[in-house]
């Protein structure tokens, strides 16, 4: 039987098409099949070797939104399961408050040292060994190493569950990440919301009136205090903008599309509330550290800006954050997701005026020289006081009356272990970290710019055997009863 000309032609062109489609189907699964990010593979393979083969990251997404994330929702137990599995690992995460003495708003503060030491070995033991002896037997304890990001192939902003509560409360945006969550507990973190002092009004105490600060309640709470120029830096610092995790692009980790996040989703209320990030600043991914949310507080007599960034100006820093960390300081990756190039004379600098006139929170033992009032402070308070000014070398960096040099040091953590892989990230030396003022220390845990040490016991601990200071165990006690007065 013999079909019409016309009728064989379109046969032919039908079955052509179907192949084709079928052929990119097929060429299209195989591409999100092997197609892994060149952006996370090193010269040796993925997670592996010196450099990345791109500093860019993916700009075109290759599968739809819905698959992206039922994948990462699937995997996110995972995920969680092996970075708790670190976290005990390295920390005794109980509950222990001190007695007698908590953070703001009667929030009890954790005490002890909660680092894990390597089987058989005492403090003592280790204070005596040289760096070089710690690092050949591999000594170093777990909980002084890096910390990695939750997920750190992936990095960005992770928000604990407070303020993510409290923002969706007030404001109605939701700061949840479907791929991980917060990790460390929130009883070691700072008192939520913290408290919030003003440099021209200390008359007036905690202006938050123990609220959390948001684009809802900033105007009735502060018109008739601040400026006009000073109310409309605060509203920037409270207005969402896009972000690499929160934007309104199928390259998101929100459920729905975002407006994005805003400057005090971090520092909530000027101080901060414990959400990380990584830095933007090294390639490749595995690489990049984690980093805490500075505290805004005294930020009047701070000289430099970011935890390992030597940024000379408040203004600088925000721009930076919103142009470039925001993205993972991929400029290309920002320009997709609706980067917001804040204009530098009218919205920079009105978010400076107000950043700069938080204040410190008050510290009735403290004289005008930052010093203790010895009518005031306790014996053992007092003798911390000598440590810290002796003994201990910490003035060396953190100097009177706000405890800081406004410089960066590098402590050459690195003459303590060997370079060691932990959970996608690789830990190698700091590098340069900016002096933290400590004056309000215990009101801003956890410490260090990764959020590695998660009470003042752990940190005097660390910088005991950084510094080789040998202190003993009732030297470490005063000080930190010093501590804890600033």
């Amino acid at each position: 039987m013999r079909f019409p000309a016309s009728r064989g032609l379109w046969a032919v062109l039908t079955t052509a098409a179907v192949l084709m489609a079928l052929n990119r189907a097929y060429a299209q699964q195989e591409s999100q099949k092997a197609a892994q990010n060149p952006y996370l593979k090193g010269t040796e393979g993925y997670y592996k070797g010196p450099r990345g083969l791109t500093s860019y990251q993916p700009v075109a997404i290759v599968q739809p939104f819905a698959a992206t994330m039922a994948q990462e929702v699937a995997a996110k137990p995972g995920i969680e399961r092996e970075h708790q599995a670190l976290l005990e690992q390295r920390y005794d995460l109980g509950d222990h408050p001190a007695q007698g003495v908590t953070m703001e708003h009667g929030k009890p503060l954790q005490e002890g040292v909660r680092v894990k030491l390597p089987p058989g070995v005492t403090w003592e033991q280790l204070g005596a060994m040289s760096p070089d002896e710690i690092r050949q037997r591999g000594l170093w304890p777990k909980g002084f190493l890096p910390l990695p990001h939750p997920f750190q192939p992936t990095g960005g902003q992770v928000f604990p569950k407070e303020e993510i509560d409290a923002i969706k409360r007030q404001d109605g945006r939701d700061l949840t990440r479907f791929d991980v969550d917060f990790d460390l507990p929130e009883r070691f973190l700072a008192a939520f919301p913290p408290a919030m002092y003003l440099t021209p009004r200390p008359d007036l105490g905690d202006v938050s009136q123990g609220k959390l600060i948001s684009l809802t309640n900033y105007y009735e709470m502060f018109n008739g205090i601040l400026t006009p120029r000073q109310l409309e830096g605060l509203r920037l610092l409270l207005t969402p903008f896009p972000e690499q995790q929160f934007n309104a692009t199928d390259d998101r980790k929100s459920a729905i599309p975002s407006q994005g996040v805003a400057c005090f989703d971090c520092h909530s209320n000027g101080h901060q509330n414990g959400a990380l990030h990584l830095t933007p600043d090294t390639r490749p991914e595995w690489f990049r550290h984690r980093t805490k949310t500075l505290s805004l507080r005294g930020l009047n007599i701070q000289r430099l800006f970011g935890t390992q960034r030597a940024l000379k100006t408040v203004e600088d820093f925000t721009e930076f954050e919103q142009r470039t960390a925001y993205f993972d300081g991929d400029i290309v990756i920002a320009v997709k997701k609706g980067v917001n190039p804040l204009e530098r004379g009218s919205q920079v600098d009105f978010m400076a005026d107000f950043q700069e006139m938080l204040d410190f929170p008050p510290a009735p033992k403290l004289d005008v020289f930052g010093k203790l009032d010895p009518a005031k402070a306790t014996p053992a308070e007092m003798r911390g006081q000598a440590v810290f000014f002796g003994k201990g070398q910490c003035a060396s960096c953190h100097q009177p009356p706000f405890y800081t040099d406004n410089l960066m040091h590098d402590l050459h953590t690195e003459r303590f272990f060997k370079p060691v892989m932990i959970n996608n990230m690789m830990a190698i030396g700091d590098g340069p970290i900016k002096t933290f003022a400590l004056r309000g220390v215990k009101d801003n845990p956890p410490y260090l710019h990764d959020e590695r040490l998660l009470t003042l016991e752990d940190t005097v601990e660390f910088f005991n055997l950084i510094d080789g200071t040998k202190l003993t165990a009732a030297e470490k006690q005063d000080l930190v009863a010093f501590l804890r007065a600033l």
